[in-house]
């Protein structure tokens, strides 16, 4: 079995006593990965095997996997782990932490665990205890990927575990390797002519002959799209097709803007409010073929909500990010990086005001991100916004990596009128 573990997650061994998890996880994790209930006993009692002190070791083991998941590590929870109380405990903690979690379950035989404990030295569990254990074990098998679990693991047999192999993965969003150079664009909204001038002024080489898109930069460089390639302007499908291209060919990378998931949405067929552009996009895709708009929704669904790049001293989101959401994943993480951080009061506009998180930045990272339109980039507290309101008829702005320098084109014209003014 192949098992691929996040190099941040967080790892929950499931089984009763004697089937395995202490062995298989000292083989295949660092011991400073290791939570270990016997161990949290033994530092509370000098005895592992001292049952008196479960209550008081069980809120050590949480106390540690609370420390490890702040500072972004990878934790292996070596305990029984057959109650849904206690998984509810540790998925909360993954919860807060952002972290993803794998479930690894030892469903070996009553009998091999009987067996193994008889041949322990260091305690004897009565068999009542492994068979109620057992049959826990067996009662959450049903219901564990319904428990929040992000991936399940299931061995089977003694030849099962033999035979497992562990990768570590980095997360989808982990591109720290890229070093670059890069070219970061701001929100696009379907304005392809502008795009197309802006790639020729950056230096791209662009050739395109019947919907084949041949773009590539002769020093190597690589384009990072911020998302919103959609709704609002005239030629949305094109800047579909051009920027899926370039993601297929390696030659750039995207992140999710918000009017990228609603577009996703709505092509799923979930009810959400056509306006604010979306009617824009919904009726150029109508003139292409359904394997063309399959190709969008399934393209549109896998982009991520950030990207890090150049050993994490670069990360892009659409609409920005926390330092201490960087690197990690969950559904509050995809909000704030679409929509940015508003409160629920209304501006004089009536739109939710919007908080400039820029402010509170102290993150070293330099963040490339769009969604909010300005007159001109602007940097604050090392991020940047480069959305330049192209589709309102201002400028498509590119930011080069790592020369730190703005490279702009002028919009052919106004395709739609902003909600609040640009400043």
């Amino acid at each position: 079995m192949r098992i691929k573990i996040p190099k941040f997650s967080l790892v929950i061994l499931i089984g009763p006593s004697s089937s395995g998890k202490t062995t298989f996880a000292k083989n295949h994790f660092k011991d400073s990965e290791i939570i270990s209930s016997g161990y949290c006993r033994y530092l509370l009692s000098d005895d592992e095997n001292n049952q008196t002190v479960s209550k008081e070791a069980f809120e050590l083991m949480l106390y540690l996997i609370d420390k490890r998941l702040s500072l972004r590590k990878l934790t292996v929870v070596d305990a029984t782990n057959v109650l849904e109380n206690t998984r509810y405990k540790l998925l909360e903690l993954a919860k807060k932490h952002h972290c993803l979690t794998v479930a690894i379950v030892f469903n070996m035989s009553e009998w091999i665990c009987y067996h193994r404990n008889k041949l322990r030295k260091d305690r004897d569990l009565e068999e009542k205890i492994i068979k109620y254990q057992y049959n826990q074990m067996q009662y959450s098998l049903m219901n564990l990927k319904k428990e929040g679990l992000n991936y399940v693991y299931i061995m089977n047999s003694i030849d099962d575990v033999m035979k497992t192999k562990i990768y570590e993965t980095p997360l989808y969003c982990d591109k720290s390797d890229e070093k670059g150079p890069f070219d970061i664009i701001g929100d696009i909204h379907g304005c392809y002519d502008e795009l197309v001038s802006l790639l020729q002024k950056l230096g791209y080489q662009i050739d395109i002959q019947d919907d084949k898109y041949e773009i590539y930069h002769p020093e190597g460089r690589k384009v990072i799209f911020l998302g919103d390639l959609v709704d609002r302007g005239p030629k949305i499908v094109e800047v579909l097709k051009l920027v899926m291209s370039m993601v297929k060919s390696e030659n750039a990378y995207c992140v999710q803007g918000n009017h990228d998931n609603k577009l996703y949405r709505k092509l799923e067929g979930r009810n959400v409010q056509v306006k604010n552009g979306l009617e824009d996009s919904i009726q150029q895709l109508s003139k292409e073929s359904q394997n063309f708009i399959d190709k969008v929704r399934n393209f549109l669904k896998h982009l991520e909500s950030h990207l890090i790049f150049d050993n994490g001293q670069l990360v892009v989101a659409h609409a920005g990010i926390k330092e201490e959401f960087i690197g990690r994943t969950s559904k509050r993480i995809r909000s704030f990086t679409l929509y940015g951080e508003t409160s629920n009061e209304m501006d004089e506009f009536g739109l939710p005001k919007r908080y400039l998180w820029a402010k509170d930045y102290k993150g070293k990272p330099r963040i490339l991100y769009g969604h909010t339109p300005n007159l001109d980039a602007f940097s604050l507290n090392e991020a940047i916004n480069i959305d330049t309101g192209c589709v309102f008829g201002n400028k498509l702005t590119a930011y080069r990596y790592p020369e730190e320098d703005f490279v702009s084109v002028k919009a052919l014209k106004q395709y739609s009128v902003p909600a609040r003014p640009m400043k």
